[in-house]
């Protein structure tokens, strides 16, 4: 059963908070120990469901159903699974701030979103049209995002405030770690690149169909109860509730820009940066093919092979950069700059449109990206209006995750219908710096 937290629930929450002196919910010294490895874990398996399904996946569905490189079939497939995606991280994020359970307030929805999310994941691997195909995906979205809400939630819920810029690092290694996962098991990066001839090459060509997916959905089921088991969550039966009121419910999702303007500055922020991500990322593997011009045989291995030198570089930034934002104890510089770096690394194949061009963005790209996913959770985190809707505001914050991925596959097919691939790059990079620049109005975080 769910329910809400009544108005003053501050004062209560502060009473179930006491003893610990960072104000948040008090965990054992081993149970954060612990999260230190299943937080990762469980992103990990989410981020290889989005890479593996989106970067690899998908654009091969789209292409054996319709028989050529069809960005228009490509951009509604993304686009019907983003549309529902972005309704599902906030309602999700809500309802597990209200549920109240001897498991805790986050794993249920963490183990309910897993289990339907696999089984709607081998649904979509039988797609036979584009319109099932979106809406199949849409759906592994909408439930996907529940499972993401809830296990962001874990961050202001049961982190100190001073490991806050750490466990940040820890979230985003999901992103590169998932994307490694997702090269090497489904795009089967020749093992050649890595000096693995016959171990790489050899296993993952056998996951770039069906079994792609029904691998994907067992790896997300196992992170959710490795996740539950190993680093369990507080009883939540006894945290004040109300009665559940549906138009209550429905107005709490607002968050009023003049009344909290960081959160509104954070958000309009990290809209920025990804949507400058994501209009390159969506037609990667296209661009790759009609502008680059990469031969049919290498495509998939090359994407691959790009993918985790991106990832490695984005890993390596990652843990050097969220320790290092939590000794100075500021967050913004971080952002901003790597915001500013990421826009840069966008012109090097505007100016340099080969194989090696691409290499050269990924490399700073994937360095760039890692400095701000390192430090980008635990500037949201601050400025978060309540912490008894956590769940739900990190919901709305993550609709500038979702709202990209809706808005990329339009944009870049303007984009590309009226300049050609090599567009896609300046107007990526100017979004990106618009939102770099967006988190200097954040005035409550240094």
């Amino acid at each position: 059963m769910t329910h809400s937290l009544p108005a003053d629930a501050p004062a209560a929450a502060a009473a179930d908070r006491a003893g610990s002196a960072n104000g948040v919910d008090p965990v054992t010294a081993s149970r954060l120990r612990l999260l230190y490895l299943t937080l990762p874990v469980a992103n990990v398996a989410l981020y290889l469901l989005w890479f593996g399904v989106g970067s690899f996946l998908l654009p091969l569905q789209v292409a054996r159903i319709t028989g050529t490189n069809d960005t228009a079939a490509l951009s509604t497939a993304s686009t019907i699974g983003a549309v529902l995606a972005t309704v599902g991280n906030p309602v999700f994020g809500q309802l597990s701030d209200r549920t109240r359970s001897r498991l805790g307030r986050r794993a249920p929805w963490i183990l309910l979103c897993a289990f339907l999310g696999a089984l709607a994941l081998t649904a979509q691997a039988h797609a036979t049209s584009i319109a099932m195909l979106g809406l199949s995906w849409g759906v592994v979205q909408f439930i996907m995002n529940g499972y993401q809400a809830a296990l962001t939630a874990t961050l202001p819920d049961r982190v100190p405030p001073a490991k806050y810029g750490t466990f940040s690092a820890l979230v985003g290694l999901g992103i590169p770690l998932g994307t490694m996962a997702a090269a090497l098991v489904i795009g089967g990066v020749p093992g050649g690149r890595f000096g693995l001839d016959g171990v790489i090459g050899g296993f993952g060509g056998r996951f770039a169909g069906e079994n792609g997916y029904y691998l994907i959905a067992l790896a997300v089921v196992a992170a959710a109860a490795v996740f539950v088991i190993v680093s369990p969550d507080r009883d939540a039966r006894a945290l004040p509730h109300e009665r559940f009121s549906f138009k209550a419910f429905l107005a709490n999702f607002w968050v009023s820009p003049r009344k909290h303007p960081d959160f509104g500055w954070a958000f309009l922020s990290r809209l920025g940066v990804m949507l400058g991500y994501f209009i390159v990322l969506t037609y990667n593997m296209f661009l790759l093919a009609e502008h680059i011009k990469i031969p049919a045989q290498d495509l998939l291995p090359t994407v691959g092979f790009l993918m985790i030198v991106n990832a490695l570089c984005t890993v390596i930034a990652s843990v050097l950069a969220g320790p290092i934002a939590d000794r100075v104890g500021r967050v913004k510089p971080f952002v901003l700059t790597s915001g500013i770096a990421a826009a840069l690394a966008l012109t090097l194949p505007m100016l340099w449109p080969t194989e090696n061009g691409m290499l050269a963005y990924n490399i700073a790209g994937g360095l760039a990206f890692g400095v701000y996913m390192a430090v980008d959770m635990a500037l949201i985190t601050k400025v978060l209006p309540r912490s008894e809707d956590a769940g739900k505001d990190l919901g709305v914050i993550n609709i500038a995750n979702a709202g990209p991925q809706i808005l990329a596959p339009s944009i870049a097919g303007w984009i590309v219908a009226a300049g050609g691939y090599e567009a896609l790059f300046p107007i990526a990079a100017l979004f990106s710096l618009i939102g770099a620049l967006g988190v200097l109005r954040v005035r409550g975080v240094r």
